[in-house]
């Protein structure tokens, strides 16, 4: 399967247009093979390779220790999160969705989420979190060349 999204460059295309980093669609995929494997009950070992699943919690852990949140903060980002959650999975699972909605909703979805995440912090905290300055900074680039993909993967070989 990861070959398949890979050759295809579907799945690239989508996450660099959400402005997710390609990792993460590889995170989800090696956690499905798992998933899938022989059944063994014993849990598989750590190797440089494998990939942890970013859960809720992980998420809250790293904002309070780089923004330095209250426990009431902690709890508003985990209500907060959570419903993001279940929001980006209806929207993935709307069957009715074209791609370029699916695409806009997800967006829709992450400046409000932003949004909501700036209500609860204060000012100081505010500076530090900018996570869509990455989205407009995309869009003040051109988008990568072919050329450059290729030299990129080749510099990764």
């Amino acid at each position: 399967m990861r070959k398949h999204i890979v050759k295809s460059g579907l799945g690239k295309a989508l996450l660099v247009a959400l402005g997710i980093p390609t990792f993460v669609l590889f995170a989800g995929v090696l956690a499905d093979c798992q998933a899938s494997g022989t059944g063994d009950a014993k849990p598989k070992p750590r190797t440089p390779f494998t990939m942890h699943t970013i859960t809720i919690d992980d998420e809250v852990k790293r904002f309070a220790e780089s923004l330095n949140l209250s426990e009431t903060q902690q709890s508003d980002l985990r209500r907060i999160l959570e419903a993001r959650q279940v929001q980006t999975r209806r929207i993935r699972l709307d069957e009715s969705l074209s791609g370029a909605e699916r695409i806009s909703r997800i967006r829709g979805l992450q400046d409000s989420t932003v949004a909501r995440i700036r209500s609860v912090l204060n000012d100081e905290q505010k500076k530090k979190y900018d996570p869509l300055m990455v989205r407009k900074a995309q869009k003040d680039s051109p988008p990568p060349s072919v050329e450059d993909w290729m030299k990129a993967a080749a510099a990764q070989k």
